[in-house]
Parts: structure tokens; sequence; C-alpha cells
């Protein structure tokens, strides 16, 4: 998809992003630390698109599945 409206859980990724790193931030400043904090902070956070399971969840349970 081109359209931002096309892309809905992109989008809606990048906003959740924005809350931590707003627009024209240096990010030179952000520490490895910091940045992986705010990555475990988003994958676990429940969505709407994935009835309201967090993003690790579906991830582990799909590794799971793959070792059955």
């Amino acid at each position: 998809p081109y359209c931002s409206w096309q892309r809905g859980t992109n989008e809606n990724t990048n906003g959740l992003l924005r809350e931590y790193y707003p627009k024209g931030m240096d990010l030179s400043l952000v520490t490895p630390n910091d940045l992986e904090e705010k990555i475990g902070r988003l994958n676990t956070r429940p969505r709407k698109c994935i009835n309201f399971y967090t993003p690790q969840e579906i991830l582990f349970e799909n590794e799971v599945l793959r070792l059955i």
C-alpha cells in the first residue's frame, strides 16, 4: 500500500513511537537501554487488530506451534 490510510497498523505503530520520540528529536541521544525499554513496552501493549492480544503473546504462540 502506498497511502498512509492503507497502512493502518504501520501508521498506528508510528504514532505509538511518537509518544516516546517526538518528531524532530535528536535520535543520537537515545541509548540502547532506553530503546530496549520502549520496544518492550510496545510489544506488551494489547492491540485491537489482534483481538487485544499483545504482539509478544502472538509471537510466543507462533513459536510454540512451530516447535510442536
